[in-house]
């Protein structure tokens, strides 16, 4: 796989609403980044991938999730809202995808049998040339998250989870945290995203939480989600076998609190 060792973002970066969540355009490059490395390894062949037990396609930097047609999708799928922002923002699509709203490869084995075939060599391209605009996807998605998340809970918890939110925000380590674990592991509203009725997403995180300071709100966060997480994988189906993602899923969290903005 070939490392890309640097890459231009565009400066639409810059944009109200980044500034209303109060990451700067550069801030928004370094973030969508460090996205792609813990994604895909910061590789153009990660960005096209489907991982071994999984029952869809990881797409992207953000490893978008992509679901077969006629197949269940456990978790919300990402992939077809990155094509029509894409799409809204003027980007050519390949002829075939534009037409396709299910993933066209039906398994894992089907997958990577076409790895190298023309759909995926248009697909891989296309994935390559809007790293920036997959960035602004996933700001996007932050942006969104917080009323999203607020809608679901009553006035009191509100108070909370909007309290926890702006510690975060408050600090670079504390908005990549916000950034990346949405991408990650959602916002926790989905229905589906849930094992024994327990969730996962940032939304739990966020209740977890009982600090006041900024200062300590991206190690609290941490290790809240580091909770959170074992929990998922002693409530997972045996068959899925997700304790084999937790180290990484722990060590994804720790590059939280030792991230360092240039």
């Amino acid at each position: 796989m070939k490392r890309i060792m640097s890459i231009f973002f565009l400066t639409c970066l810059a944009s109200p609403s980044l500034a209303a969540l109060k990451i700067s355009s550069q801030q928004a490059r370094e973030i969508g980044k460090k996205v792609w490395m813990n994604e895909c390894a910061g590789t153009i062949d990660g960005l096209t991938s489907w991982n071994e037990g999984e029952e869809f396609a990881s797409l992207g930097i953000g490893h978008f999730i992509w679901c077969p047609k006629g197949k269940p999708c456990p978790f919300a799928e990402r992939f077809p809202q990155l094509i029509s922002f894409l799409k809204d923002n003027h980007v050519k699509l390949p002829a075939w995808l534009k037409h396709h709203n299910a993933c066209p490869w039906s398994s894992r084995k089907d997958f990577l049998t076409n790895l190298q075939n023309p759909r995926m060599l248009e697909l891989r391209t296309l994935l390559a040339d809007t790293i920036d605009l997959q960035t602004r996807f996933i700001m996007k998605r932050l942006e969104q998250a917080l009323p999203n998340m607020l809608r679901t809970r009553n006035d009191n918890k509100k108070a909370h989870i909007k309290k926890q939110f702006q510690r975060l925000e408050q600090t670079p380590q504390g908005i990549y945290a916000l950034v990346d674990y949405v991408n990650f592991k959602g916002e926790g509203c989905a229905a589906k995203e849930k094992y024994n009725g327990q969730g996962w997403g940032l939304l739990h995180v966020l209740e977890q939480m009982n600090g006041t300071s900024p200062l300590t709100a991206t190690e609290e966060f941490v290790s809240c989600a580091k909770k959170l997480l074992t929990q998922r994988v002693t409530n997972a189906p045996a068959s899925r076998n997700e304790a084999r993602w937790l180290p990484g899923w722990k060590n994804r969290l720790d590059t939280y609190i030792k991230y360092v903005p240039s």
